[in-house]
């Protein structure tokens, strides 16, 4: 057996070598003759030179240059631009396999008629009757957002320069956006949006993808500036928030809801133009879409007698400001006073009926050309119609400056009075007794006054609010007045709260009409809060005074500068009251005051449904209660939509949040930009230790996240590090630190900073 298979083996091995080598007569042929080289291939780009994904809008960047585009006129459409995104180490490189763009053409022309705003935006697109806008793509044709295919502009990318792109018309006729009989002395406006750019993953980027808007004059192929542009972005970014992550020469808006977002006001018009205005009587829309009427309709939406679609579109939109401070948005150019239309104010002012004259004393024009007889300046302009700026020409008319305070000898009960002496200030000069005598009808509440009240001597904290009622006040009627403007006022309180250091301050709101205060029964005035610098004293002899904590820079992380660059002041948003600054509102919104009453102590939330008038019907969500009035908690709830009633900032039934302009995530939009919300020690910067409810006290970080994050889990997961929470309060003033800080402070891999990534959309 071992011979027959060593044999077999051998035999394998021969016929291999034979099937290898095959028969040969003992000569091989010539070797033939060398073949012609092929054609060399196309040379690839070196790796790393160009780039095709990236990985947030901010990344991309499309650059438009006038003498690259032709739009007006009898010559061929073209247009020539450069894009880069960035690679893995944050480099700009050429982009390359761009496979679909948009591209928006606007002009800005006079307006020849005596109807409408002196210069008008015009869509080239529409004027051609073609849409509002041209896709460009490397076969020339592209599907449109109903499904149809269209034709489109040639896009080619340049082989020689990767990342330059050119788009040329190869269809009949010329391109779409080409405006034939437009003068190429007016100013144009070009930009571009990207379709189909993914990140490193192949997700798409969830941004727009838009180019800023080059302006310029295809005459000279000048760079130019709109004269239309009367809003700026960084208006709008006062509320809105800024987009995440672009230059500071490219601020673009963050959270605009409609259409997800096109980032710039120089975007909207190219939509929002006469062409598709329709007027405020419009059958389909029922508001104006040109940009100057809607953008008024739809900011003012909450106070106007809205119907039908415009209702719906813009009937809940709180402005969260004041709708007669034009300025607030209008902050590039005078141009919103000085041309003066129908349009424009019939946007806000729906009642008047310029083709009967209702609401406007009868008074019928023959066209916008008459408006400016009336309106063009003087007390009807809109600047002084509107009292624009009247509010800070009031801010100190009414000055309250607290002189002193002591306590008068112990009466009976344990009870002892308090004295506070002032001088007050009224349109710069003393306040004399006839006036004082007769005050309530120069206020919008009688029963604001003085706001007084203990701190913790550690601490600096509100400790609590003077008033057997707790009520937090003294009244700053009913005092004595004297020669110069001295104001004596008292009351009794419990004589052993009169002791130790305190903090004195007032909310007096008046009535106030072209810089001066005046009684409250003159017609369109404005409520201002009194000008009462917060002063500091000590009840204890031989003690010094101390500074309440959120006057403490360094211990507070938001200022009243990031309220106003929304609210424009604090008056406004807290109605009645005579608010200008935090140490007010912390003598009700103490974290030590408790929780009762509460106020608001539940959360309600929209539903789908809709009762026989046709209003929304409002649900309350079981089992989440808040009893506490800490001024964290209360600007965080109401800010997140966790308030009830029918706020004007709420959640709908699917719990996504209506009504705050700000991204939701953005925390900067009221704390300071250069503050931190976490101390070393892994509390907060502040200090505070606890919030004091009705049973107990809570921990505040805890609290503070549950204003917004009022899930379940985020409940347990707060009692699982740590946190005394409303159901389970802790019975110290002086709570033991939450863990929270281990994850989440700034720095962390789950940091504040990081989770909640400020402007980004």
């Amino acid at each position: 057996m071992m011979r027959t298979h060593k044999k077999s083996l051998l035999a394998m091995a021969l016929i291999t070598a034979i099937g290898l080598t095959g028969c040969s007569d003992g000569d091989d042929g010539k070797d033939g003759a060398p073949g012609e080289p092929g054609i060399p291939g196309t040379p690839g780009n070196p790796a790393g030179i160009t780039v095709d994904t990236v990985g947030s809008a901010a990344d991309f960047v499309l650059t438009l240059a006038p003498a690259d585009i032709v739009v007006v006129g009898s010559d061929d459409f073209s247009i020539k631009f450069m894009v880069t995104g960035k690679d893995s180490k944050g480099e700009d490189k050429p982009f390359t396999g761009l496979e679909k763009v948009a591209l928006y053409v606007m002009n800005q022309a006079a307006n020849s008629t005596d109807t409408g705003a002196p210069i008008l935006w015009e869509n080239n697109a529409l004027a051609n009757e073609f849409g509002s806008s041209m896709y460009c793509t490397p076969t020339g044709k592209a599907t449109a957002r109903g499904g149809a295919e269209v034709d489109a502009c040639t896009l080619v990318e340049d082989e020689a320069n990767p990342g330059t792109y050119m788009g040329t018309w190869e269809h009949d006729g010329n391109a779409p956006v080409v405006l034939a009989d437009g003068d190429a002395n007016d100013l144009f406006r070009v930009m571009v949006r990207t379709y189909d750019v993914v990140d490193s993953t192949g997700t798409g980027i969830s941004d727009k993808l838009l180019s800023t808007p080059v302006d310029f004059i295809p005459a000279t192929g000048e760079l130019a500036i709109s004269q239309k542009d009367s809003v700026s972005n960084a208006a709008c970014i006062k509320c809105h928030s800024q987009l995440d992550g672009y230059a500071v020469t490219d601020i673009r808006i963050a959270n605009i809801g409609a259409h997800h977002n096109y980032q710039k006001v120089e975007n909207c018009v190219a939509c929002h133009n006469p062409a598709y205005a329709g007027g405020e009587a419009d059958p389909e829309k029922g508001w104006n879409a040109n940009w100057n009427a809607m953008i008024h309709t739809l900011h003012a939406g909450h106070h106007l007698d809205l119907e039908g679609e415009a209702k719906e579109e813009f009937g809940e939109i709180g402005f969260p400001s004041e709708l007669n401070e034009c300025t607030t948005c209008h902050d590039n150019g005078t141009q919103w006073n000085d041309n003066v239309y129908a349009e424009a104010c019939v946007s806000c002012h729906t009642e008047v009926n310029f083709e009967t004259g209702e609401g406007h004393l009868g008074i019928v024009p023959e066209s916008d050309a008459a408006c400016s007889g009336c309106h063009g300046a003087g007390s009807l302009s809109p600047v002084e119609a509107h009292k624009v700026g009247g509010r800070d020409e009031l801010a100190d008319k009414f000055v309250i400056d607290i002189q002193s305070t002591e306590v008068a000898a112990a009466v009976t009960d344990g009870m002892s009075t308090l004295v506070v002496t002032s001088k007050v200030m009224m349109n710069g000069v003393a306040l004399d007794a006839t006036t004082y005598a007769a005050i309530t009808d120069y206020m919008t509440n009688s029963g604001r006054g003085f706001l007084i009240g203990a701190l913790d001597a550690d601490t600096g904290a509100v400790a609590h609010g003077y008033g057997a009622d707790g009520s937090f006040k003294m009244g700053f009627t009913g005092g004595v007045m004297g020669a110069g403007g001295i104001l004596v006022n008292q009351a009794e309180f419990a004589t052993d709260l009169l002791a130790g250091p305190i903090y004195a301050t007032a909310e007096v709101q008046l009535c106030g009409i072209d810089a001066e205060i005046v009684e409250c029964s003159n017609s369109n005035t404005i409520a201002v809060a009194n000008q009462a610098e917060t002063k500091y004293f000590n009840l204890t002899a031989d003690e010094a005074p101390i500074e309440m904590r959120i006057a403490d820079a360094d211990r507070t992380t938001v200022n009243e500068a990031k309220c106003n660059a929304c609210h424009g002041n604090l008056t406004y948003p807290k109605g009645s009251h005579g608010t200008t600054e935090f140490t007010q509102c912390r003598a009700c919104h103490s974290e030590n005051l408790g929780g009762s009453p509460s106020y608001h102590p539940i959360v309600t939330y929209k539903t789908d449904e809709v009762d026989a008038d046709g209003n929304a019907i409002w649900g309350e969500v079981e089992g989440l209660n808040f009893a506490n009035r800490d001024l964290v908690t209360v600007a965080h709830r109401f800010h997140s939509g966790h308030w009830d009633g029918e706020p004007a900032v709420y959640r709908d039934a699917d719990g996504n949040l209506n009504g705050y302009p700000a991204v939701e995530t953005n925390c900067q939009a009221c704390h300071k930009d250069d503050s931190t919300l976490f101390a070393a020690d892994g509390g907060l910067t502040s200090g505070k230790r606890s919030v004091e409810t009705d049973t107990g006290f809570i921990s505040p970080i805890a609290e503070a996240c549950r204003s917004c994050h009022v899930e379940a889990s985020a409940l347990a997961h707060f009692k699982s590090n740590g946190a005394y929470v409303q159901d389970e309060p802790g019975s110290i003033k002086n709570l033991p630190i939450e863990s929270c800080s281990t994850c989440h402070a700034e720095g962390k891999t789950y940091g504040v900073d990081v989770m909640h990534m400020g402007g980004a959309h």
